[in-house]
């Protein structure tokens, strides 16, 4: 008789990613995925949040509430979590470099609320490093982030014993391109910066350190690849376990139990017969939940219809059902392990976690994950070139875009489309306003004594060794603001610009890319120059990069500066630079905005180099941007990056013929 569980395990926290508009608008959505039948928060920040900018600071227009809620103080954490018990909800927040601020804004709501410390739970995702690597969402130098995020670890480790203060991503490092090898050694390599440097300041101690490695969480990603996936899982617990025991000295294995939470692929949701999507998210659920030896202490999935544009709460919906289906429907919590004992199974974790140590200690060798910056982003662009490259070549195939195409190859023409699909959850202007108006009145009534001495207070402590988060709660409590914190921290500490990445070796020239590299070089006029463009706040760079190692490979003089430039800069640069094309890059909803501000700047500057874009564009949105003056819109359906190039080709050639 095959042996089953006494019990069937309890099924993992089941979430969505939501957040939009205000807190208010936010807070309505919580609560109705909380009377669906989910079991945990995952709150999504706008990107001046997470950027530590407010709603009123000029950096910000245009981006408030698109990709997430906007908190800017502590009365808008109070509008968030209205009527949502914080002593009985699980909330995890996908926030980095601002997370001490977040973090202290949910402990003041808590004090303000009379609810102990101890009965909070959640995760902070607090993961720097991934966001140099792959997001784009820092604000200060590595340094300065792993005092942070350390800090932030030792105190709520101290005093909120059952929150997970850090959520090492390599989630993230999977939608840059990573291998499963990469993702395993790259998070883990995270991980050993963060241990080493709590471990060498010494103020937590042993038996603190192991209180450390138990309140770590991991939040990985789980790719199409089912059998893999499931071997990467098996293969992070192993080394997890080797590491924390062999390193750490931690001897208790229930401190050593690998802890993680998923977020299937997005990275592999096509905008082309986007229903296929609801497959690709299933089996990529299975790849995380199968393996009871390795399974996901909590699930977040895609929508089927992210790769057109915003969810609506029903696609949401349907991506919570698909998981209460596995859960309660199905056999899967009621046996053992069903991997244990197979051959293939074990042999390929095997094979994941010798390759995965080699890169490990490959990287700890050369001075740790803060050193290996560079190195790794290089490395992450070479592996997402790679599989662009198998894509647009079919060796990897893709049912849908490169195999099993639709002939008319639209998007409308899915069965599950229509005009009410396309709608984004965003920011209505009108609200946005009024947010904006009603922040700028909170700042003209609070106490500017008390934020100004708090303020003193944490640049104080900023330039000593002493904990950062008391004198962060006592801002929050005293009315200070998002950017108040952020700003101290950058007269503190400075801001950072990270590497690009697209120095890291040659892309993919053979075939189209070879015969277009000649063709630019039979043009008069020397090189044709290439201006790559981030504008926004949008700190998502591996499409632009991919773009620029391309547009270099086929003959083009590339200029890439990386992210979050404002529309002035890059009219600047176009100007200096003398350029032929402009390509801006921009994935978080803001682009009639950008755009519309871009050309402003261009025509001042004199620069009529044409100007082309890519990103996530609702069809809608296509013509409006075409009137605004941009040449040519690029969408996820235009995976074959050699024809991108070639329609470049043809727009200089236009110019200069």
């Amino acid at each position: 008789m095959y042996p089953r569980l006494l019990e069937p395990d309890p099924p993992w926290v089941m979430r969505t990613y939501a957040g939009h508009s205000s807190a208010k608008a936010s807070n309505r959505l919580f609560r109705a995925n909380l009377a669906n039948g989910q079991t945990g928060l995952s709150v999504a920040f706008d990107l001046p949040t997470q950027l530590g900018l407010d709603p009123d600071d000029p950096r910000s227009s245009g981006e408030v509430g698109k990709v997430g809620v906007p908190i800017a103080h502590l009365g808008h954490l109070r509008q968030l979590f209205d009527g949502i018990p914080l002593d009985t909800m699980n909330t995890s927040m996908t926030i980095n470099a601002t997370a001490m601020w977040l973090f202290s804004l949910y402990l003041a709501l808590a004090d303000e609320t009379g609810v102990p410390y101890q009965l909070l739970s959640g995760t902070t995702q607090n993961d720097i490093v991934k966001e140099y690597l792959s997001r784009g969402t820092f604000i200060f130098t590595p340094e300065a982030s792993r005092r942070l995020t350390v800090d932030l670890i030792e105190f709520s480790v101290l005093n909120v014993p059952k929150w997970n203060p850090i959520n090492i991503c390599s989630y993230h490092l999977q939608e840059a391109g990573a291998t499963p090898v990469q993702e395993v050694a790259y998070a883990l390599a995270t991980a050993v910066g963060i241990l080493d440097s709590i471990r060498d300041q010494g103020r937590v101690g042993q038996d603190g350190l192991a209180r450390v490695v138990g309140r770590m969480s991991f939040f990985v990603n789980s790719g199409i690849r089912l059998i893999e996936e499931i071997a990467k899982m098996r293969a992070f617990v192993v080394l997890w376990d080797e590491l924390t025991r062999d390193r750490y000295g931690v001897g208790d294995p229930k401190f050593r139990r690998f802890r993680f939470g998923v977020q299937v692929n997005s990275l592999g949701l096509t905008e082309s017969q986007p229903e296929n999507n609801v497959y690709r998210i299933m089996l990529e659920a299975l790849g995380v939940t199968l393996s009871r030896d390795a399974r996901a202490r909590a699930l977040q999935l895609p929508a089927w219809n992210e790769a057109i544009g915003l969810p609506r709460p029903v696609d949401q919906q349907w991506s919570l059902r698909a998981q209460q289906i596995l859960a309660y429907e199905t056999d899967l919590l009621e046996y053992p392990d069903i991997f244990e004992g197979s051959k293939v199974m074990e042999g390929l974790t095997s094979d994941i976690v010798e390759a995965a140590r080699q890169e490990l200690n490959r990287i700890i060798d050369a001075g740790g994950v803060f050193a290996q910056i560079d190195q790794m982003k290089a490395s992450l662009v070479r592996a997402q070139t790679e599989r662009a490259h198998a894509i647009e070549t079919g060796t990897k195939r893709v049912v849908g875009v490169n195999i099993y195409q639709d002939p008319s190859d639209a998007t409308h023409e899915s069965p599950l489309v229509d005009s009410t699909t396309k709608t984004h959850l965003s920011a209505d202007a009108r609200e946005i306003a009024q947010l904006v108006e009603e922040f700028v009145e909170y700042k003209r009534h609070r106490d500017v004594a008390a934020v100004s001495n708090a303020r003193r207070q944490l640049l104080e402590v900023a330039r000593s060794d002493a904990n950062l988060v008391p004198v962060t709660l006592a801002l929050a409590k005293a009315g200070g603001t998002t950017q108040d914190w952020a700003d101290t921290m950058r007269e503190a500490f400075g801001e950072y610009r990270a590497p690009t990445g697209i120095h890291g070796g040659a892309g993919v020239r053979e075939g189209r890319m070879q015969d277009l590299a000649a063709r630019l070089q039979r043009l008069p006029g020397g090189p044709a120059r290439l201006l790559v463009a981030k504008p926004g706040l949008d700190g998502h760079s591996n499409g632009a990069e991919q773009i620029a190692v391309a547009a270099r490979d086929a003959g083009f003089e590339v200029i890439y500066q990386g992210i979050r430039q404002t529309p002035a800069e890059i009219a600047s640069v176009a100007r200096d630079e003398d350029v032929d094309l402009i390509g801006l890059s921009i994935l978080s909803g803001s682009h009639l905005e950008l755009v519309e501000k871009l050309f402003v700047e261009l025509r001042a500057r004199g620069v009529a180099a044409p100007v082309v874009l890519g990103g996530i564009i609702p069809e809608d949105d296509i013509d409006r941007l075409l009137e605004l003056g941009v040449r040519r819109v690029f969408t996820p359906k235009h995976y074959q990056i050699s024809l991108i190039m070639a329609e470049l080709v043809e727009l200089v050639t236009q110019i200069r013929g």
